[in-house]
């Protein structure tokens, strides 16, 4: 079965935790105005037609209301397209922002890098549930800024429990396996009068904490 674009951004052992979109308002105030004037031509068409049944050219018209008609059609089509694949995934590892139908732009923060996290909600975007995020990272991004998000608790809550993983797993499996063999380098140092006693049992207190 082929991947889809989204899962082969994924890494080995990466897993897509949330995946979120621009808040429906989005769409609908870009395409609002293409609606009305798909409106307007195709009733101006269809006065058009009863108007000047009785002429010859009448299917010329007609044919031409309609060519009009597909232009606000086709630019309706494309901004739903924009908003549907633009995309903020969450993985166990990064946030990532894919935009583009075809030509794809793909702006992904590491998880382990996000200094900092901001939401901004309007009175508007909190009884409609939108708002802004904006990642601050240790990375040459610096920020990566998501506006109009659908759902910003909901996504801001998923990606700090992500990064939260991240750090838990950071802080425990290499400190274990290594504690052992270092408490015994910090032994030999204390035997070699390179560490008093007081420091070598203060510096083995501290590791056998992350135990």
């Amino acid at each position: 079965m082929a991947k889809s674009y989204l899962e082969s951004l994924l890494g080995e052992q990466e897993k897509i935790i949330l995946v979120s979109r621009q808040h429906w308002f989005v769409v609908i105030r870009a395409i609002l105005l293409e609606i009305i004037l798909i409106l307007i031509i195709f009733l101006a068409t269809i006065l058009a037609s009863i108007s000047f049944q009785h002429l010859a050219s009448l299917p010329i018209i007609i044919t031409i209301g309609f060519i009009v008609l597909l232009i606000p059609i086709i630019t309706m089509t494309i901004d739903i397209l924009n908003w549907s694949n633009r995309q903020f995934i969450i993985t166990n590892r990064r946030v990532v922002q894919v935009s583009g139908i075809i030509n794809k732009n793909v702006i992904d923060s590491n998880l382990e890098k996000v200094n900092d996290v901001k939401m901004v909600q309007s009175v508007l975007g909190r009884l409609f549930g939108y708002g802004d995020i904006e990642i601050l990272t240790a990375s040459e991004l610096g920020v990566n800024l998501f506006k109009r998000i659908a759902e910003p608790v909901k996504f801001k809550t998923a990606m700090l429990n992500a990064k939260e993983r991240i750090d838990h797993e950071n802080n425990q499996s290499p400190q274990a396996i290594d504690i052992p063999a270092t408490i015994i380098k910090l032994d030999e140092l204390r035997r070699n009068g390179t560490l008093t006693e007081e420091e070598f049992q203060q510096k083995k207190s501290q590791l056998l904490s992350k135990l």
